[in-house]
């Protein structure tokens, strides 16, 4: 599955925001510096989707707010089923 997100680095708190236009808003406290906050994506992602390490990767936009990133799940609807999941609370 791919997704296009935004990221938003040096915020408050790690978290999956929501929805903004066709990107998932995430923000992370890491700086966009070094790789810090594609790093903390990635385990924001695989954190709040329960899914294993290594299985989230950046596939565009290192160094841009905008990327797009790859999950490699078992089945794309339990993905999605928790997007929804984490964005109702």
């Amino acid at each position: 599955m791919k997704l296009h997100i935004k990221v938003i680095p040096s915020s408050s708190k790690d978290c999956i925001t929501g929805w903004l236009a066709d990107s998932l808003k995430i923000k992370v406290k890491a700086p966009p510096e070094k790789g810090k906050a594609n790093k903390a994506v990635i385990k924001v992602l695989e954190k709040s989707l329960s899914l294993p390490k290594g299985s989230v990767n950046i596939e565009s936009g290192l160094t841009s707010c905008k990327k797009i990133i790859e999950i490699n799940a078992v089945d794309d609807n339990i993905i999605t089923n928790k997007l929804e999941q984490i964005l109702k609370k």
